[in-house]
């Protein structure tokens, strides 16, 4: 076993577990240099310019009846879902209570796929005793397929005068966030809530217009969703929010993706999802024209846009994507850092 686990040529058991550098180069040795030198190019790129005043995110996800300590203060909370394991109405209630405690001033939920309860499709599977009960939401917005509105006074005004209604209205932020939980199917549909077939297009003009702020359970396709060698994200919500383009996009379900990166909606961008998307079976890919032109034309558009960026001062479009597990891969305790962001 202990072998095993050292082997780095070894492609892991369970889809959620990384994938070994070294059988990476071996299964897709072109879409490793693709996945490698899109990212390092896209993050020489400047990073997003929060708006004034600046609202700061917390972000938080997966965290398994489990509590963070030290969750840093902000104007906002995020929870992108898997507040659960079971997904009783006891265990969904104590994760509620425990973000109704938090100082922050919005705090906005979703469920993932371990809150059975929350999806009338898996609630069937929970035991008549832990479906007792009725789930008191307090102050938090739980969204479901749903949008809400917030007009916030950022912390940075004064926390006396963020409360009243005396401030003026240049002082505050509105802000449009919306919440979906749906997931690509990951394990049976009478455990796992909110799945759909992996491959099919739930997302399709789902997100309303002038969204600021998504907030998922799944990651989109090939952004922090363990891309290599296949990636665990929908592409369906990859173009949803390609078409929306919010400022931010949190979410999680995938642990070992955590961490964040901004994604440029341009031709490089374009190019680099072609190219990951292919299915190359020409000597895993390495006699794949169309495969290695599509890595040329990537650093060819990633290179003009860095000029433009950072010679030129041009902006392209482009979303801050969080993903926010806070469970440390697969090893059932909290470890992965708490993300913090502003705009």
């Amino acid at each position: 076993m202990v072998l095993e686990i050292l082997n780095p040529w070894r492609s892991p058991t369970d889809d959620f577990e990384p994938t070994p550098l070294p059988a990476q180069l071996f299964r897709a040795p072109v879409k490793v240099l693709l996945y490698k030198l899109y990212h390092l190019l896209a993050c020489l790129r400047s990073a997003p310019r929060p708006a004034h005043p600046a609202l700061r995110i917390v972000c938080i996800s997966d965290t398994h009846n489990l509590i963070p300590t030290d969750v840093p203060d902000g104007d906002i909370l995020i929870h992108a879902g898997d507040m659960t394991n079971g997904g009783s109405v006891a265990e969904i209630q104590a994760q509620i209570d425990w973000l109704c405690s938090l100082p922050h001033r919005e705090i906005v939920v979703v469920a993932g796929n371990h809150d059975t309860y929350l999806d009338p499709r898996t609630r069937p599977s929970l035991s008549e005793e832990e479906r007792e009960g009725a789930l008191d939401w307090g102050r938090l917005h739980y969204l479901q397929h749903k949008l809400v509105t917030l007009v916030i006074a950022p912390q940075n005004q004064g926390t006396a005068d963020a409360r009243t209604p005396l401030l003026r209205d240049a002082e505050k932020r509105r802000l449009r966030i919306y919440g979906a939980p749906q997931i690509p199917a990951c394990g049976p549909n009478n455990v796992h809530a909110f799945q759909y077939p992996r491959g099919s297009d739930a997302w399709s003009e789902t997100v309303p217009e002038d969204v600021d702020v998504l907030v998922t359970h799944t990651p989109p396709k090939f952004h922090l969703d363990l891309s290599m060698p296949k990636g665990l994200g929908c592409e369906h919500l990859l173009k949803e929010v390609g078409r929306a383009k919010p400022a931010l996009h949190v979410f999680g379900h995938v642990h070992w993706g955590a961490g964040r990166e901004v994604v440029h909606w341009d031709r490089a961008h374009d190019a680099y999802v072609q190219g990951m998307g292919r299915d190359s079976r020409y000597v895993r890919g390495v006699l794949d024209v169309k495969l290695w032109w599509t890595v040329v034309r990537v650093v060819y558009r990633e290179v003009r846009e860095l000029l433009w960026d950072r010679v030129w001062g041009g902006q392209s479009t482009r979303t801050m994507l969080v993903n926010a597990a806070q469970t440390k891969g697969n090893t059932g305790k909290l470890g992965n850092p708490i993300q913090v962001v502003e705009i």
